[in-house]
């Protein structure tokens, strides 16, 4: 709420004219790098501190969600192609593109999977969901895990962006293999 004031103040607006995002009743279908709801029916929502205090703890799984874009088709022959780098929160597991409004059975099959390693199998395993600040895609694969069955999901709306602005540890990961191509 603190950033909704001072983004509001930045621009010269009232608080007021930075009106929260409802939370939806179905998964967000587009449109996913936009503001976020403050509330996900069924997670606890934690903000940068709170996920690093979870984080210390060793007692919760982190699942990154950032998408990845997936290779262009028409590369001219020769041409070198290199998948950005993600730096994500150390131990995360990153399993992209899962939080799609609407995803394949391919894809409910790897998300299951790298919730399964993550968690051990255990659906009362505490697991946490977060990509980049105001990135649908962690809303997203937060509410398909309450879908599955997990029942203590935190879900941290800033994600990576809020982690590094307190200066907390980053570090190169990959994606869990078996990635399905991007929807």
């Amino acid at each position: 709420m603190i950033r909704v004031a001072v983004l509001a103040l930045a621009l010269g607006l009232p608080a007021a004219a930075l009106a929260q995002v409802a939370e939806p009743d179905d998964f967000r279908m587009d449109d996913y790098r936009a503001p976020v709801p403050p509330t996900l029916a069924g997670a606890t929502v934690v903000g940068p501190e709170a996920a690093h205090v979870l984080w210390q703890s060793g007692q919760v799984a982190f699942v990154d969600v950032l998408p990845r874009a997936p290779k262009p088709p028409n590369l001219p022959v020769g041409t070198i192609w290199r998948d950005k780098p993600r730096f994500s929160i150390p131990g995360a597991i990153w399993l992209p593109n899962v939080g799609y409004g609407a995803i394949a059975e391919v894809t409910h099959a790897y998300f299951r999977a790298g919730l399964d390693k993550a968690t051990r199998g255990d659906l009362a395993h505490p697991v946490l969901f977060f990509c980049l600040e105001d990135c649908w895609m962690s809303w997203n694969a937060a509410k398909r895990a309450l879908d599955y069955g997990y029942t203590t999901v935190y879900w941290f709306p800033e994600g990576t962006d809020g982690w590094a602005f307190l200066d907390y540890p980053l570090t190169q990961v990959e994606a869990e293999p078996g990635e399905p191509v991007a929807q």
